[in-house]
């Protein structure tokens, strides 16, 4: 607590260059949530790519729906094993070391599909982008642990969040235009250049709490509300896989995840083979349907508040939260025979905002449950498991797709798998209940 009185005491004395005044809260946590929204924006761009690329590529390079699902398991299984490593990475080495590293491997790999000519080749870009963007939720999600009290995580969570969907707005945005006017090598290029400018400003900015110049504190104070046995060492893989938390949360990530990989990687193929869109008429479409999955993120991660105003305790009021997500995809089923385009954008963006505001949740009860020094390694190990249940959906979809050429069975999937996710993590964790680590 040394290190704590002293850095009080430089604070309060207003010591700190740009140091917020003493009477205020502080919002450099702010900052650091708006570093991560940036951060996975930037993540979802990148592999927002190909999907809008699809129908291009399908002339180009002579790809069919099953080797379109073959390139796309090359990414989710690299995601899937990368998530593990990358989990342990961030509790080892920190967020702002371990960041750094995990968006130069992606962004490396992204600008790499320039290169690729054939699908085995695409299929090998996409499995290095898979290994480096597994970094990211981990990263993100240790940071809003570091950085938030509980009571703010699940906001926090939400809005970095939510830069999946300005991801993938600012794809197919740019994407066809690019396209249009340098091919589609171009497309990949200018995507994957982003992250040059982040990897800087985060090296420049990032500190831990305790390290931050800037920080007031009144803020590292507020931020520190929790017990101190939210800290402490790294918690073994053997101990995390014993609690039944850990398991409530891949199993629901298992079984959501691959529903927001099938929207990211086949609504371009959806809207061009039932409604006739080119390339050209995709981005609006798309544009709305990630606009509103980006509000869904925010709502989400602030839907637990009115709950808890209503005297729900606050994991009870996460939980009440997802049930109201996991309602609002329901509708899904219905929009592989809908005529109008407009009325399955509806359906398709309420769905999308639904999950992202179930997704916020979901990642945030990593933190309700487990000790900060677990957090990493839990989402890590969840993040897996989503992936992988994401590689095999990409795999059933493309044959699916192929032998049917409908999206009934895949849309019927996704309207009911938040609800069954829902009462596994209720079985497998009442309550949310918080492990305890014995020393």
């Amino acid at each position: 607590m040394a290190d704590m009185t002293a850095f009080d005491n430089q604070t309060e004395s207003g010591s700190s260059p740009g140091a917020t005044p003493r009477t205020g809260l502080g919002r450099v946590r702010w900052t650091v949530c708006a570093m991560l929204f940036v951060a996975t924006s930037i993540n979802y761009m990148d592999r927002q790519v190909i999907a809008i690329l699809k129908p291009t590529l399908e002339h180009s390079i002579g790809m069919t729906e099953v080797s379109y699902g073959y390139i796309v398991d090359a990414f989710q299984i690299a995601y899937a094993v990368g998530l593990l490593a990358a989990g342990r990475l961030i509790d080892k080495v920190g967020t702002r070391i371990g960041y750094m590293l995990v968006m130069t491997v992606w962004s490396l790999s992204a600008m790499g599909h320039a290169l690729a000519s054939t699908v085995l080749e695409f299929s090998f870009a996409r499995f290095f982008l898979g290994l480096g963007e597994s970094g990211n939720f981990p990263a993100a999600i240790k940071t809003v642990a570091e950085w938030f009290p509980q009571n703010e995580r699940s906001l926090a969570t939400g809005i970095f969040n939510s830069g999946a969907n300005v991801g993938a707005i600012l794809a197919p945005a740019i994407v066809p235009w690019v396209t249009l006017r340098y091919g589609w090598h171009a497309a990949f290029l200018t995507t994957g250049m982003f992250s040059v400018l982040w990897i800087l400003w985060w090296f420049r900015y990032y500190r831990r709490p305790m390290d931050h110049p800037t920080l007031t504190a009144r803020e590292l104070r507020h931020i520190y509300q929790e017990a101190a046995d939210d800290l402490g060492p790294s918690v073994s893989w053997r101990r995390l896989l014993r609690c039944r938390q850990t398991w409530a949360f891949s199993v629901a990530k298992f079984l959501t995840d691959p529903i927001w990989w099938f929207y990211l990687f086949w609504l371009p193929s959806y809207f061009s083979a039932k409604f006739n869109l080119n390339l050209s008429h995709l981005g609006l479409p798309l544009i709305i349907v990630y606009n509103v999955s980006a509000i869904g993120s925010v709502g989400g991660g602030w839907l637990p508040a009115p709950f808890r105003r209503l005297g729900l305790s606050p994991n009870h009021a996460r939980l009440a939260a997802m049930l109201v997500c996991a309602s609002l995809v329901v509708p899904i089923f219905t929009a592989a025979s809908v005529e109008s385009l407009w009325t399955a954008i509806a359906l398709i963006g309420i769905a999308a905002g639904a999950h992202q505001g179930w997704s916020a949740n979901l990642f945030t009860t990593s933190s309700d449950m487990f000790p900060r020094n677990a957090v990493g390694a839990v989402v890590g190990i969840g993040g897996m498991a989503g992936s992988m249940g994401s590689a095999l959906f990409a795999f059933f979809a493309g044959h699916i797709l192929q032998l049917t050429h409908s999206y009934g069975i895949l849309f019927g999937i996704a309207s009911s798998a938040y609800l069954v996710a829902l009462i596994v993590l209720h079985v497998l964790a009442p309550d949310l209940k918080k492990v305890e680590f014995s020393a």
